[in-house]
């Protein structure tokens, strides 16, 4: 098993620069081992054979369901543990959700690196109860949060004396159960000074789309992966499951993880293409 730091895994992550972009990956939530351990077998192999980080997500507690009834995961307790057993058992850092305050230090013990979900990035305790753990964090932009505001969010961390942020992109919402990627402003996130990860599996997402609970639109998935891609971005955020008509969270946006690699293939053409050392050849 790799034994990540925190600088080595942020600088792990970003050594590939846009050519070679890493990807967070894994189930919305935290679910059984037998769901669990094909898509870490799968994000190791992915992980080897192109050369990439690839960090491991699942979330322990969804806390941001559009129903009351829908299913929010294992609670911290089992979920770490299963988080645990991923990371000893095939060699991958871990990703997973903070909510509150008081749950940073206990999952700052298990998890590599630390999530902000979207509705919670101007929460400012929270931020800098992450920061200060000095382990990376990713942060999802909020959909209601404008391109230049970004800026706001990436101070909060640098201000709390950690810099190992990264900043996901996911669309911006118009209130109609619909996100839209505006991929001119993309600039103006850069300047937020934090690596730009793309959310191809969020970005598709029908918020309460399907009355109780959100749709999506899954066959965009591919074509906002390749235009991230051609743009330069950092990284890839991506929910996959081996059944997405099963999973217990997110499936119409999750990608089906029998079609991963075939994804991880036409990004990494496309990344190549723009980014790589035939390209700089071609520019001179």
């Amino acid at each position: 098993m790799a034994d990540w730091t925190s600088d080595s895994l942020y600088t792990s992550a970003l050594r590939g620069g846009p050519a070679k972009p890493f990807w967070i990956c894994g189930p919305c939530a935290v679910e059984n081992r037998d769901i669990m351990g094909p898509i870490a077998e799968t994000l190791a192999r992915l992980a080897q054979r192109f050369d990439v980080t690839v960090i491991f997500k699942a979330s322990f507690d969804k806390a941001n369901r559009t129903s009351i009834d829908g299913f929010r995961g294992p609670g911290a307790e089992e979920g770490l543990r299963e988080l645990e057993w991923v990371r000893s058992q095939f060699g991958l850092p871990i990703v997973t959700d903070v909510h509150e305050s008081t749950q940073v230090a206990a999952v700052a013990e298990v998890a590599d690196v630390l999530q902000i979900p979207a509705f919670l990035c101007r929460q400012t305790d929270l931020l800098l109860a992450a920061a200060k753990t000095g382990k990376p964090v990713n942060v999802k932009k909020g959909q209601f949060i404008a391109p230049p505001n970004a800026k706001s969010i990436v101070d909060k961390f640098h201000r709390a004396g950690n810099s190992k942020v990264f900043l996901t992109e996911r669309g911006v919402t118009f209130g109609y159960q619909r996100l839209v990627v505006d991929f001119a402003a993309w600039p103006e996130l850069e300047r937020a000074g934090a690596p730009l990860v793309m959310d191809v599996t969020h970005a598709v997402q029908l918020p309460g789309g399907a009355g109780e609970s959100t749709g999506g639109i899954r066959e965009a998935i591919p074509y906002l992966a390749r235009a991230a891609a051609a743009a330069g971005v950092a990284g890839f955020f991506a929910e996959t499951h081996p059944d997405p008509s099963k999973a217990r969270s997110d499936g119409p946006n999750a990608w089906p993880l029998d079609r991963l690699e075939a994804l991880f293939e036409s990004v990494y053409a496309v990344a190549q293409a723009a980014h790589g050392p035939a390209h700089g050849k071609a520019m001179r």
